[in-house]
């Protein structure tokens, strides 16, 4: 396995992050070890030319920046997304059945592939408000590590058409069995979060999680299997990439890391693509500088940001689902994806600025694009571009079954991505006018 330190501490990263809220956590954790400094909004304190600070929205979204020593004349982004696929639970959880069983009753977030969920162990994770007497709410994370629930599969005997094709209504049969009839989700929750005397849960954010570990697979380790590899890979492997190239970052170039949530339903929250967050934070760090607004346009437009969502690699029992003249495999290397109606955002020039930085630094690159016949998914990049118009590429790692509850990815891509993402971070990418790149 190529670098096995750091696959396994991607993979204990994953297996630390069941929730958006872990991840944002976890990545807040990685910058304050990096020396990071938390600001609120990046709206108080003075941003010192050389310093390096983040700020969080909603405990899901980070953004973290390096000031350079000069007023930016370019910003240079990395953007994931922290949220999976998932069954949210619903604010009142239990589900009585005729005084036999507890459910927990649940709703799909994001595209999901239902049939994995079904005969497994599964268990809660999330945030719960917590308030006392004095009513001030304080957010705590939980995770329930318990094999806690399982939603079961109908047997083949009540349901003989099971194996000819099955449609899964959500509200009647994937709602996930809890206990017996007296069992009730709030005690546990209340320990887990280690709620004392008069505090109460007031609210929460909770999902279901799977509880198979993160692992490497294959005759030589070569795979992984994991939850959340859609889109926790590239968190991780970007802010490695990101973190890597601190001390040899571009004197005139902002150098930001971006992690956005909601990008499953769309984006269109305040810790979503498709909000402010980006452009206001970018644009305080500006006006700290004493620039314009005309200054910060032309900055814009000598910018860059990759778009980092997983991409598909050709199935081994369905290569008839991919277009023959674009094989992505996994462990062979960052995709950059294309898509004629801009749902990845990679243009000729800006895929060419990509693939020539990867080229000059011996970083193994493949090409997606879908077959003709099927449409594929949108990701950050174009829902971004409403907001903070930039130059934009839209890259991934190669996996197969995105958006199952275990989806499956290749170790050696670990390492090429973040070497991708340092030299990203390290290189004068300068756009001398519209169309023409020095690299």
């Amino acid at each position: 396995m190529k670098n096995q330190s750091i696959t396994e501490a991607m993979l204990q990263f994953i297996e630390e992050s069941p929730t958006a809220f872990h991840a944002a956590a976890n990545v807040e954790a990685l910058l304050l070890e990096n020396g990071f400094e938390k600001l609120e909004n990046l709206a108080e304190g003075a941003l010192v030319p050389g310093g390096s600070y983040y700020t969080m929205q909603n405990g899901s979204a980070v953004l973290a920046v390096k000031i350079p020593e000069n007023p930016a004349k370019g910003f240079r982004i990395a953007a994931s997304h922290s949220d999976s696929p998932c069954f949210k639970i619903k604010e009142v959880p239990e589900m009585k059945v005729e005084n036999t069983y507890v459910k927990l009753n649940v709703e799909k977030y994001g595209g999901m592939i239902l049939s994995p969920w079904l005969d497994r162990p599964l268990s809660v994770a999330g945030r719960v408000f917590v308030a006392g007497k004095d009513g001030k709410p304080e957010v705590k994370l939980v995770n329930l590590k318990k094999d806690l629930l399982i939603i079961p599969n109908v047997a083949i005997h009540f349901n003989r058409e099971i194996n000819q094709g099955y449609k899964h209504n959500v509200h009647v049969d994937l709602q996930p069995l809890y206990g017996g009839s007296e069992a009730e989700l709030m005690t546990l929750l209340r320990e887990e979060a280690g709620c004392k005397g008069d505090e109460e849960i007031v609210d929460m954010d909770l999902i279901l999680t799977v509880r198979q570990p993160a692992v490497a697979a294959g005759v030589k380790d070569e795979f992984l299997l994991t939850p959340r590899f859609d889109d926790l890979g590239c968190v991780y492997t970007t802010l490695q990439g990101f973190l890597r190239a601190q001390d040899k970052l571009p004197k005139e170039a902002l150098s930001v890391f971006c992690l956005f949530d909601n990008e499953e339903v769309g984006s269109g929250s305040r810790q979503g693509a498709l909000s402010n967050f980006l452009p206001d934070v970018l644009e305080r760090i500006c006006l700290s500088y004493g620039m314009t607004k005309e200054e910060q346009i032309c900055a814009r437009s000598r910018s860059f940001l990759l778009s980092a969502d997983n991409a598909h690699a050709v199935h081994p029992n369905h290569p008839e689902k991919s277009d023959d003249e674009f094989p992505v495999v996994l462990n062979g290397g960052v995709v950059i994806k294309y898509n004629a109606s801009q749902r990845y955002t990679t243009t000729g020039m800006t895929g060419g600025v990509f693939g020539s930085l990867c080229e000059k630094n011996d970083i193994k690159t493949q090409l997606f694009v879908n077959r003709a016949d099927m449409p594929g998914g949108s990701t950050l990049g174009n829902l971004l571009s409403h907001s903070f118009s930039v130059p934009m590429v839209d890259i991934g790692l190669p996996q197969l079954a995105m958006h199952s509850a275990v989806e499956t990815a290749g170790c050696e891509d670990v390492e090429t991505m973040i070497e991708a993402i340092q030299a990203f971070y390290e290189s004068e990418i300068c756009q001398i006018k519209d169309g023409m790149w020095r690299i």
